[in-house]
């Protein structure tokens, strides 16, 4: 059976994610961080690791390119999710029952203009979404929701009360599909994310986006990160697509001189972003 390691417990969008790329009878392995996600994926005690990296709203988690740049995996896949917010109680409540509800801030936030509309209703920061949700099962905590996933609500068995309660209902999260091997499948791989520290020289960056420019290269994204010890001195980290394999490859062998390194952090098929 295919095993992944996922941040945070199961009903988390993590779970929703690793689900929907790798399947549903891929066995989760809940990880409290980050960290200890790629701890398990280095001791290959699982096959995947699946891992939020950019979000439509929030921006790059930059903690995690840094988590990349130090350890020997490789990136495989990506997936982008829609990030739909559900707000989900007991069985049987409705909600004029309900007093507080509960979840990470970020999702409190997420759904801010919603509770306008409810104004006799507390919002009480947590830990994660999924865990919430979990919490008010166990516990059987009437007078409490919590606002999580569908996955969530299925899980722990919770009724949702309203469902896509989010502001922005354009809130994607861009996953990796991380593995301890690489993606030999070159016949479907056309993107890739790589990392490179500049030399001190005049002009450096520039000359480097010239000859992805020239070899047709098409830059996506473009991130810069302190390289901590070496005052203002930065990994760039770059997202590239293509339709050569060949091409990009001798792109990178013309880029590695004007560098004081290039890594290759990833290259994989492209995910899907005709999302709905």
């Amino acid at each position: 059976m295919t095993t992944a390691a996922i941040q945070g417990i199961l009903g988390s969008f993590h779970h929703a994610a690793a689900h929907k790329y790798l399947g549903r009878d891929t066995e989760l392995v809940p990880c409290a961080t980050f960290k200890q996600l790629i701890r398990k994926l280095e001791g290959r005690e699982v096959d995947f690791g699946v891992m939020a990296v950019e979000n439509t709203i929030a921006g790059s988690l930059l903690p995690n390119y840094r988590l990349i740049v130090k350890t020997p995996v490789n990136i495989v896949g990506e997936i982008y999710l829609r990030i739909g917010q559900n707000l989900m109680a007991l069985p049987g409540q409705g909600l004029t029952d309900i007093r507080t509800v509960h979840s990470h801030p970020i999702a409190l936030e997420q759904c801010r203009e919603y509770f306008d509309k409810w104004p006799h209703l507390r919002l009480v920061e947590s830990e994660d979404t999924a865990l919430s949700a979990r919490d008010i099962s166990e516990q059987q905590a009437s007078g409490k929701a919590a606002i999580a996933s569908d996955i969530a609500a299925e899980l722990y068995g919770l009724e949702i009360l309203e469902s896509g309660i989010e502001t922005d209902k354009a809130n994607y999260t861009r996953f990796w599909i991380l593995s301890h091997d690489k993606n030999l499948d070159t016949l479907r791989i056309n993107k890739a994310s790589l990392s490179f520290s500049l030399k001190h020289e005049t002009g450096n960056l520039s000359q480097i986006l010239s000859v992805l420019a020239f070899y047709k290269i098409n830059m996506t994204k473009i991130q810069s990160l302190p390289i901590i010890g070496k005052a203002w001195e930065y990994h760039f980290f770059v997202d590239v697509i293509f339709d050569d394999y060949a091409r990009y490859r001798a792109a990178i062998a013309s880029v590695e001189p004007l560098a004081d390194r290039v890594d290759i952090l990833g290259e994989y098929t492209e995910g899907d972003k005709q999302l709905n």
